[in-house]
């Protein structure tokens, strides 16, 4: 059986977008099943408080101090501060968000990037993202390499 390699690539991908809170990298292609981000995340900021309706995430501190906030079984939010090289999972419909002590990196590894993101709280005044919104070109500027 031949196999069909038309869809290997040997480019590495990376995606820049500036964000209110500091800036993601892509290392993912858009097509990809899964998701790789690096996370920027400032010194005294925050994501929005949010919770994804399809979306697995798991969050890990590579450098840097933050908390993680999130929805335990009971309904409730705990703020945890964030262990080094520990990866924190994030369910469908847990809410959740992180907070920067100091500038820091977090690695996101996900499901692709589909459905709705809830935001329920938006330092920044930012809405609910469906995906009809995230297609839409210009949200953030977009870097390239």
């Amino acid at each position: 059986m031949k196999k069909d390699k038309s869809s290997f690539s040997i480019k590495p991908h990376y995606q820049k977008i500036n964000k209110p809170w500091g800036y993601e990298i892509i290392l993912t292609p858009e097509n990809s099943p899964v998701t790789g981000k690096i996370l920027h995340l400032d010194d005294n900021k925050r994501f929005s408080l949010q919770y994804h309706d399809i979306k697995i995430e798991t969050l890990t501190l590579f450098s840097g101090e933050a908390y993680i906030i999130l929805e335990n079984e009971k309904g409730k939010m705990e703020k945890i501060k964030m262990e080094k090289n520990k990866g924190y999972h994030v369910r469908p419909f847990q809410k959740h968000r992180c907070q920067g002590i100091k500038d820091c990196l977090i690695f996101e590894a996900s499901t692709r990037e589909e459905g709705e993101t809830v935001r329920l709280e938006d330092d920044y005044g930012r809405g609910t993202e469906t995906e009809a919104k995230r297609m839409q070109r210009g949200k953030g500027k977009v870097y390239m390499g």
